[in-house]
């Protein structure tokens, strides 16, 4: 028998490890089902803010894995979600590689989808990638994923809690803006839906760094091999170095994404279709689909557990398979990312959450003038060669790209000398503040004691029943 979290909770087997908790397997003693239970290995306080903050979010969406409940015992908390058991887009890449069109279009459709109604509720997820896309055990019908860990997502307006000059999340999946320390934004996310597209497209991380200066310095490029241009023109929408210049909202793009489904050809009978496995594997010896042995109707054994039924209650059908789509449109160069001489990688399926902080580049110093004869003053700013910003851009292959990215549309995270006037002394500079190891007390304390109120009530409700 293993560890019972609060009277309800009973701890099975690990499947999962993040940057600030383990994911058990649970047997629910109250709703007699299995879960998937998040539970908290570090117990500073500014951990346990993100913590209350995921615990906190309740999102109800077919395409969306939020936690349901939560639990305290002693000095260790959890909260549930729905026991999905199907791996992540990680492992589906794994199993086939690139995947068809028709079907990245459809995995595309239900991110949007949930990813719309988070939007709704105010929320910027802020780490989109294929390992927190998980998918239901499908088989080879219908997929059916769900977009989970909420752990750094945050409510447009609320207090952030990275010290100044970092930027929180997964590497590779930065938008440029995110890398400027602009404040979390929605654009942000599609971006990161963009790059997961073009992961599953090509079956291997895109260079995002390449791809953002490839934009900066030719414009949209055209579409990579084995893209169809219907679905490379909508991708294009959500890669956009320029926030401005991207899809504002989920709803929009998957509009265009529906739209450009439609153009695309059907494959012949003879393709095989992509098939979801269980990645959970089969329960540990004691437990059975009925819960841990001894429990009332539980049943012992160590048979698999079966998978949960996909919302909506209808039986997935079978996804038709995709054709090789036409030749490229000719007139523009593709963008070809950089492969290894040996052919593809090997997937290697992480284990450790590559979420964390990470500290922002300074911004570009430019060295002063030398003093000598008056120059005319240049009508902008120069372009350094070998400029740190995302957005910098060769200048002689500039001229196509739609915006112009020498200095960053965006808010600057640090604060920049300003030149004073001439005739006019300068103020003296500010002291530097002292960098803070976390949230400051106006806010931790209230949120705190948040915390601490519902532990008490939930302790007073599970001694009442």
């Amino acid at each position: 028998m293993g560890e019972v979290f609060a009277g309800r909770y009973e701890l099975v087997d690990p499947i999962g490890r993040g940057g600030v908790g383990a994911v058990w397997r649970a047997w629910d003693h109250r709703r007699r089902r299995y879960v998937a239970a998040k539970v908290l290995q570090q117990s500073d306080a500014h951990t346990l803010l993100r913590f209350v903050r995921e615990q906190a979010l309740r999102i109800e969406h077919p395409h969306v894995l939020a936690p349901a409940s939560w639990a305290a015992d002693d000095d260790k908390v959890l909260f549930t979600m729905d026991l999905v058991s199907g791996g992540s887009l990680a492992h589906v890449i794994g199993d086939y590689g690139p995947l068809p069109p028709r079907f990245v279009c459809l995995l595309l459709d239900q991110l949007l989808s949930g990813l719309s109604t988070v939007h709704a509720e105010g929320v910027v997820h802020r780490d989109i990638k294929p390992a927190n896309i998980l998918m239901e055990a499908t088989g080879t019908g219908r997929p059916h994923l769900r977009l989970s860990d909420f752990g750094i997502s945050m409510r447009k307006g609320e207090p952030r809690l990275t010290e100044t000059n970092y930027v929180v999340g997964t590497p590779g999946y930065f938008a440029p803006e995110q890398m400027m320390g602009a404040e979390p934004d929605f654009p942000a996310d599609l971006f990161a839906v963009g790059l997961v597209a073009l992961y599953l497209l090509e079956g291997k991380k895109p260079d995002s760094k390449a791809l953002i200066e490839y934009f900066a310095a030719h414009g949209t490029p055209g579409a990579p091999q084995g893209v169809p241009e219907p679905l490379w023109q909508v991708l294009a929408g959500l890669l956009q170095p320029d926030p401005h210049a991207r899809f504002r909202t989920a709803t929009g793009a998957r509009k265009a994404l529906t739209a450009a489904a439609e153009m695309l050809s059907e494959a012949g009978p003879d393709e095989e279709p992509v098939e979801v496995f269980d990645q959970i594997g089969p329960l540990p010896a004691g437990y059975g689909p009925e819960g841990p042995a001894g429990s009332g109707r539980g049943t012992p054994g160590s048979g698999p557990q079966t998978p949960a039924q996909a919302v909506g209650g209808a039986s997935p059908a079978p996804q038709p398979p995709q054709q090789p789509h036409g030749p490229q449109s000719p007139g523009q160069a593709p963008y070809a990312p950089q492969r290894s001489a040996q052919g593809q990688q090997p997937y290697a399926a992480p284990s450790m959450s590559e979420t964390g902080s990470f500290h922002l580049a300074p911004p570009p110093q430019h060295p002063a003038p030398l003093p000598g004869p008056a120059q005319p003053r240049p009508s902008s700013p120069p372009v350094p060669a070998h400029s740190s910003s995302p957005y910098a851009a060769d200048a002689a292959g500039a001229v196509t790209a739609p915006v112009s990215y020498g200095a960053a549309p965006t808010r600057p995270y640090t604060a920049q000398n300003v030149h004073a006037p001439q005739g006019v002394a300068p103020s003296a500079p500010r002291p530097l503040s002292a960098k803070r190891p976390g949230p400051p007390p106006k806010v931790a304390v209230p949120v705190l004691l948040v915390a601490l109120i519902c532990f008490a009530v939930g302790i007073w409700a599970l001694t009442q029943s």
